[in-house]
């Protein structure tokens, strides 16, 4: 990590970013936004403020990866029921997509229950995506800098998506 230039991102960045992918949503009619915690949910928010959206759910999913655990398959420990997704036009919003694994398995689970998925992120990292026949449907910017959301408590810390 240590030679991964650390990009600190303002309030500001953040708005101009959701602001360069805003003209590629609006086309579409969302009919909900799920916000994957935690760099999710304030672009989400965000996001679903601008294109007028008033059901916003969370997905919360882990994987548990530590010197213990090392999960394959992700644990979904808050996830909208398949009722509220089945038939629906899904976004999905995440602050970047790293190695894809949360976003690839929420867009599988809503895929599985009936929703249409689409995904949204802030940053895509293609170079470190472990899903080379998938990637972000929309994205602002793509990025091999370790970026620090204004909203990351520890800033700097490591973490992966």
């Amino acid at each position: 990590m240590d030679d991964v230039k650390r990009i600190y991102l303002s309030w500001n960045d953040v708005v101009k970013l959701i602001g360069t992918v805003m003209p590629r949503l609006e086309v579409y009619e969302f009919d909900l936004v799920i916000a994957i915690t935690r760099g999710g949910i304030v672009p989400g928010a965000i996001i679903a403020e601008r294109l007028r959206i008033k059901q916003v759910l969370v997905a919360s999913v882990d994987f548990y990866e530590d010197e213990e655990h090392d999960l394959d398959w992700p644990v979904f420990m808050q996830f909208p029921a398949d009722s509220f997704l089945r038939g629906q036009q899904v976004l999905i919003v995440d602050d970047i997509w790293d190695r894809g694994k949360q976003i690839v398995n929420v867009t599988e689970r809503v895929r599985q229950a009936g929703g249409q998925p689409y995904s949204v992120v802030l940053h895509y990292k293609s170079q470190r995506n472990e899903f080379p026949d998938k990637t972000p449907d929309f994205f602002a910017e793509e990025t091999t800098d370790w970026i620090i959301y204004p909203w990351e408590v520890e800033r700097g810390a490591v973490g992966t998506a």
